[in-house]
């Protein structure tokens, strides 16, 4: 039995590659000072694997910022207008990640997306009908001979040819990007060849389309470059990779493919294991995703040999691999990390398992399985933990049970439709047509970061980190109200994360020092960790809605993280239903919203850039999942006068296929991203006339390029091309804590500059 690791995080133990890039973006290290730190990363991960005991151990999982854009760069679809860049590569990547404006160029980023239903964002690739493909630069054998020159056989990691194209955008009309797979082919021929001849083993192709929806044309396209693929290379032993789903009715088609072995994910979807055995040939191996990739909680060690001793008696050992149910990328380094007892006490953290703990479960897995005696004390040890969690008074809060069992219907209900609200909202905010504000935050400099750190440290103390921050969130109002935004935030001065921050202040929540997630380049997430029942002990953002609201006549909007988005953006519990979590949430949120509309905040925004990302991956489960994340939004947002004006957020959703549930949400006022893509995300707009205001993006904040005013008319011009003025607003596509202020303020007096043109032509 050989145990298997589709993925490593990437970013280190202590977040070095997100400093290191930064860094270098700022132009305080070199390209070779950040390429070491890369070479340092990688060299520490595959040495705990191997050093573990895994005999798998994943090389080109490795990125400095996207796999997928890796992959693009690698094939050399590279855009057109990146073309002067292409004699600097590292130039030429980041610029297609992060838009390029010096030298005189001024050159936009591509387009960004969710990873399937992850939180981890991936740079979509760009098709055109013309679309040629060359090996502009392999990655991955550079890394598979840099681990073999460390002594350490690994093995390669690429993103499927089919599941490549899919990811990606055609980017003109009349054609369908799987009709490029015949010209991507032999670029991914040559690449293997390429691996083969430097004497890779295994190389890994993740496909993780098998386990969506897919018509007889995907299906042939699977065939046909799987066929093509083992003929080329008949020495590599080729692994599929599926994950986050169960194969269902795509099975038949992934067991005949012709490679050597298929990866199933028996985390999300345990009942398919039946179906693999009996259906996959003598000649493959299988490889059980037990180990879960997606969440923080310790593996049911007789769960997991459970799956393994159903398969081992059919296939035998040789043709079983223990694996992690997906990349570890979704995960943090390493629970050992922890040690501050109150942030996570010694109960709770019992429960855990982080990458590197997940690298010790496989390897115990294949010794219990293996029939090794001399560890049934460990087996011992992790059915305690089990039982602990299961009985812990911690988890289970009768208060909160009864609140969600005495939930109607109409807690989820306005008082008055939109119609009736919007009139009493304009009487009470007296806003001009194409009315400006922002997401939320403002940029967080490493001046308001070190007053966090110093406070936490007790280097400030609590009157002089109030000061600090009311003197931050002061100015922020001011220069809002000079520059003409029509509805203010505070800026956020006092956050550290949008979910962070409410689950701080949550019952049930439980916090790590060191558990950062890649969300996207550079950007780590510290997720929160749902234990146990969740409920609102005390107010949460009162204090500086009131604080910030008393500096101007203008309305500043409270600003709350919605529960939907809390739990996805979580390392959730998994003892009972996610919907019966999300309930719980939804409550303690709703109790926030009434008590800044009785405190005055007549503007309230409830943030859900997660509600498409928590889709199920196949369409048939779409309706339940749906119904119960918009009923927990509702539940959070109705509680409140038809005069409060309600908005929410949702950055990279492409909820074209699910606009009729975001109606549903009721919202006064929905903000979404829009202008990396152009606006491609209104053409939902085109068949379904939206009821209530939207604010279509119209620029993109995750890239450190400043619009031009005319881009941002433009942009305008078109959304109102597809919704009526009265219900358009004006505002950035995403928060602005990750910008820095110079950016910022040309960025917004552009926009505020561009509204006004737009109401010019009105008059």
């Amino acid at each position: 039995m050989q145990t298997n690791i589709l993925g490593y995080p990437r970013i280190g133990s202590r977040r070095e590659l997100k400093k290191a890039c930064e860094s270098f973006w700022a132009g305080n290290i070199t390209e070779e000072e950040l390429l070491k730190v890369g070479a340092a990363i990688r060299q520490q991960n595959w040495t705990l694997q191997k050093e573990s005991g895994i005999d798998l151990v994943p090389s080109n999982d490795f990125s400095f910022y996207d796999q997928v854009l890796d992959t693009t760069l690698t094939v050399g679809a590279i855009p057109a207008r990146y073309a002067s860049l292409q004699n600097d590569r590292m130039a030429l990547y980041f610029a297609m990640a992060r838009g390029y404006q010096r030298e005189g160029k001024d050159i936009t980023a591509m387009e960004m997306t969710k990873w399937f239903d992850t939180n981890y964002h991936y740079i979509v690739p760009e098709f055109a009908r013309s679309q040629n493909f060359f090996l502009f630069y392999n990655k991955a054998l550079e890394e598979y001979r840099e681990g073999k020159a460390q002594g350490i056989e690994t093995k390669p990691v690429l993103l499927g040819p089919v599941s490549y194209l899919l990811s990606g955008k055609e980017k003109e009309a009349g054609f369908h990007r799987l009709e490029l797979l015949e010209r991507l082919l032999p670029v991914y021929i040559e690449l293997l060849k390429e691996l083969e001849e430097a004497g890779a083993v295994w190389v890994q192709l993740d496909e993780p389309f098998l386990v969506t929806d897919i018509d007889e044309k995907t299906k042939k396209a699977y065939t046909e470059a799987y066929d093509a693929i083992r003929k080329a290379c008949p020495r590599l032993k080729l692994l599929i990779a599926t994950y986050f789903e169960g194969l269902r009715e795509n099975m038949p088609l992934a067991v005949q493919l012709p490679v050597d072995a298929l990866h199933i994910d028996l985390v999300r979807a345990p009942s398919q294991l039946d179906d693999v055995l009996a259906q996959l040939p003598a000649d493959k191996v299988l490889s059980l995703g037990v180990v879960d990739g997606r969440n923080i909680w310790k593996n049911n060690f007789d769960q997991s040999l459970e799956f393994i001793n159903k398969a081992v008696p059919r296939m035998g050992t040789g043709r079983v691999m223990i694996a992690g149910s997906s990349s570890f990328l979704h995960v943090p380094y390493d629970l050992d990390l922890e040690t501050d007892e109150e942030a996570l006490t010694p109960e709770i953290k019992q429960w855990m398992a982080f990458a590197r703990q997940k690298v010790e479960e496989l390897a115990l897995l294949k010794k219990l399985a293996e029939g090794d005696r001399s560890l049934l004390s460990k087996l011992d040890e992790n059915r305690q933990a089990m039982e602990n969690k299961r009985t812990s008074p911690l988890i289970h809060n009768k208060e909160v049970e009864e609140r969600c069992a005495a939930v109607s219907d109409n807690d989820a209900r306005r008082k008055s439709p939109f119609p009736v609200r919007k009139k009493l909202q304009q009487q009470e905010l007296q806003l001009p047509s194409y009315p400006t504000t922002t997401i939320g935050s403002f940029p967080q400099t490493k001046e308001v970061r070190s007053w966090r750190a110093k406070f936490k440290k007790g280097e400030l103390s609590a009157e002089e980190y109030d000061r600090l921050l009311k003197s931050e969130t002061k100015k922020t109002i001011e220069w809002q109200e000079r520059i003409g935004l029509d509805v203010l935030v505070h800026g956020e001065f006092e956050r550290n994360d949008m979910v962070e921050y409410f689950g701080e202040q949550l019952d049930g929540f439980a916090f790590t020092r060191f558990g950062w997630v890649q969300s996207y380049g550079s950007r780590c997430v510290k997720p929160p960790v749902i234990y146990g029942d969740v409920s609102r002990p005390h107010p949460m953002t009162l204090y500086w809605a009131n604080y910030a609201q008393s500096l101007t006549t203008k309305p500043v909007k409270g600003m709350l993280t919605g529960p939907v988005t809390i739990l996805q953006w979580s390392f959730v519990r998994n003892d009972q239903e996610r919907s019966k979590t999300c309930l719980q949430i939804a409550l303690s949120i709703r109790d926030e919203v009434c008590d800044l509309e009785q405190a005055g905040i007549r503007v309230i925004q409830i943030d859900e850039p997660a509600i498409r990302e928590g889709l199920p991956i196949r369409r048939n489960d779409w309706k339940s999942y749906l119904d119960w994340a918009v009923r927990s939004f509702c539940i959070a947002s109705t509680g409140v006068e038809d005069k409060t004006q309600i908005h929410t957020h949702m950055c990279y959703s492409e909820f074209n296929d699910i606009i009729e549930h975001i109606a549903l949400m009721d919202a006064d006022v929905i903000t979404i991203e829009c202008s990396r893509s152009q606006m491609e995300l209104l053409d939902a707009f085109v068949r379904f006339s939206y009821p209530n205001d939207i604010g279509p993006g119209v620029y993109d904040i995750h890239s450190p390029r400043v619009p031009t005013v005319d881009e941002i008319v433009d942009l305008l011009k078109e959304a109102a091309r597809v919704i009526p003025q009265e219900q358009l607003w004006v505002n950035p596509d995403c928060g602005l804590k990750t910008r820095g202020w110079k950016e910022t303020e040309e960025s917004l007096i552009r926009m505020v500059k561009a509204a006004r043109l737009m109401r010019e032509q009105l008059a």
